[in-house]
Order: C-alpha cells, then sequence, then structure tokens
C-alpha cells in the first residue's frame, strides 16, 4: 500500500471547491445560516487521529513500557487514515467554496458576514483533520519502511511465534 500524496489531497480538494463554488453560488439565497462550530467535529476528529497516531507510533517502534501492535490493529489504523485524510479534503473543498463566494459579500451582506467566521472555522477543522490523519498514516510505518531503517522482516512490531 502506498502513502496517501498530499498533492492527490490537494487535487481532490481543489475540484471539490470549484463544484462547491458553483452549487453554492446558485443557491445560497436558500441555505439556512451555517453555525460557527459546523466544523469543529472535524477538528476533534482530527487531534484524536494525531493522539493516536503518536500512541501507536510508541507500540511500532517498541518503545520500553509498550504492548506490540497486532498487524490487524496497523492495518485498520492506516485504513481510517486514508479515509480521514481523504475526508478531510473533501470537506476542506467545499468550505473552501463557500469561502470563495461569501467573503467578498461578508461587508454588504450580514448573513454572508457570519458564514464567513463559520467557513473559515471549519475549513481550519478541515484541514486539522487532514493533518492528523496524514500523521496518522505516517505513525503506522514500520522501521523496515523509515528512511536508514533496518529490514528485520517484520511486517509490523507484533511479535510472531
Amino acid at each position: 500500500m502506498k502513502a496517501t500524496r498530499p498533492r492527490d489531497l490537494f487535487a481532490v480538494g481543489l475540484v471539490v471547491a470549484v463544484l462547491a463554488g458553483l452549487v453554492i453560488r446558485l443557491s445560497y439565497g436558500s441555505l439556512p445560516p451555517i453555525p460557527v462550530l459546523a466544523g469543529a467535529p472535524f477538528g476533534v476528529l482530527g487531534i484524536a487521529e494525531a493522539i493516536a497516531g503518536n500512541a501507536l507510533r510508541a507500540r511500532i517502534q517498541r518503545r520500553p513500557g509498550s504492548e506490540p501492535v497486532q498487524p490487524l490493529v496497523a492495518a485498520r489504523a492506516v485504513v481510517v487514515a486514508k479515509a480521514s485524510a481523504l475526508a478531510g479534503a473533501i470537506m476542506a473543498g467545499v468550505w473552501a467554496g463557500l469561502l470563495v463566494h461569501v467573503v467578498p459579500q461578508a461587508g454588504d451582506i450580514t448573513a454572508a458576514a457570519g458564514d464567513s467566521l463559520a467557513g473559515a472555522v471549519a475549513l481550519a477543522c478541515a484541514l486539522g483533520l487532514v493533518a492528523g490523519a496524514l500523521w496518522l498514516e505516517h505513525c503506522c510505518r514500520t522501521p523496515d519502511d523509515e528512511p536508514g531503517g533496518e529490514s528485520n522482516g517484520r511486517a509490523t512490531g507484533a511479535d510472531h511465534p
């Protein structure tokens, strides 16, 4: 499995931003106001994935006081990280598309000013999810995958019978 490339996530986010910008331009007047913390769950998930990545990294590297990691646990973490990175890129694109439409109107339209703040918070949280997911994926690498790592034949830090 190959590592997620940030440029691929950027391309996805850019395409979604263009599409979301078009949809928002056509339907902005009929949308309800966006709560300021609408994107906060993405930020919370990003923080949780970064914390989980640090814990998993210690286990994979077999630091003292940490249990070895089972291969399936690491594989599941990688799947979660890849899915979260893609979801974060998609949502970052949606929020960027919204911001492109509302920021120029924020001085004239009160709703656009409120939606600009909500969009900025949500965009930051979505980018936080992408960062946390990429970190989690990075932390799931075995010492064999690291530059200069020794090849010891282990798929993860788990003990093999």
